[in-house]
């Protein structure tokens, strides 16, 4: 992003929201025109205790944003949000990233820009801020060595231009992990069309959906000889997933260096 930074004039009302004593978390958010970042401006400046300071798109200047912002929320586009990442970090705002299209390596870039920096900031990756979604991801892992067999299905709005999602791909990670050791999942197919069986990720079937009427769902499906476990997460509206956000933009701080996974700040484990 390149360019001068808009400043909101509406983050004065959140400011008056704020008890006395109380200094407003300053919130950017990058991808602002968008659905999801748009609802996101809307959450922030909902929120008593965090204002809207800057909405930034295509064109704007991060690098304006340093000395300005606390912490900065990203729903951009993959193929531009890890040069966001980098940009935030050298400005020193917190990044909370909605934005997938994330692989290993350009998270260990991220991990290792954020030691170099030496400021003790914090920075969130996540491919689902819905607690429902992020507690499935929790239980799927958690049952994944109990079923001979595992199949994940993700419906999505056909606008979404990543395939299989984030949260599908988080999904089968996890739940790769958990079966290490394990027989491979019985699947006596010899042929198919190409795709017909899904993508591969780590060894997991993803399955992706694009279709008029869904927001954001995922089916993960185990089975056994004569019994089978569902665990599916369904986000109806888009506001679905800001209490993760808000959450997210008020741990962040305080937490140097990357999480990958809302589930880092939840404590699920306790």
């Amino acid at each position: 992003m390149t360019g001068e930074s808009r400043q909101d004039t509406r983050a004065e009302s959140a400011r008056d929201a704020v008890p006395a004593g109380g200094s407003p978390l300053r919130v950017a958010v990058l991808g602002a025109a968008g659905r999801m970042g748009s609802t996101v401006c809307e959450a922030v400046e909902s929120a008593p205790d965090m204002s809207v300071i800057a909405r930034l798109d295509v064109g704007d200047d991060i690098a304006a944003l340093a000395g300005v912002a606390d912490v900065a929320v990203d729903f951009t586009v993959p193929s531009a949000t890890e040069a966001n990442v980098h940009a935030l970090i050298d400005a020193g705002v917190h990044p909370v990233v909605g934005t997938t299209g994330w692989d290993e390596p350009a998270l260990d870039r991220v991990r290792e820009h954020l030691e170099r920096d030496g400021r003790g900031l914090g920075a969130l990756i996540a491919p689902n801020f819905a607690l429902s979604a992020v507690l499935a991801m929790q239980f799927a892992a958690q049952a994944a060595r109990y079923f001979e067999s595992v199949e994940i299905i993700e419906l999505h709005h056909p606008n979404k231009v990543d395939a299989p999602s984030g949260t599908a791909v988080h999904t089968a990670q996890a739940v790769a992990r958990a079966r290490e050791g394990m027989p491979v999942a019985p699947d006596a197919t010899q042929t198919c069309l190409d795709g017909a069986r899904g993508a591969r990720v780590q060894g997991i079937p993803v399955h992706a959906v694009r279709l008029q009427g869904l927001v954001a769902h995922e089916e993960i499906l185990f089975g056994n000889p004569g019994e089978q476990l569902t665990i599916r997460t369904d986000s109806f509206e888009r506001s679905s997933f800001m209490p993760g956000v808000l959450l997210a933009a008020r741990t962040v701080g305080s937490r140097p260096g990357l999480a990958v996974g809302l589930d880092a700040y939840l404590e699920l484990g306790r």
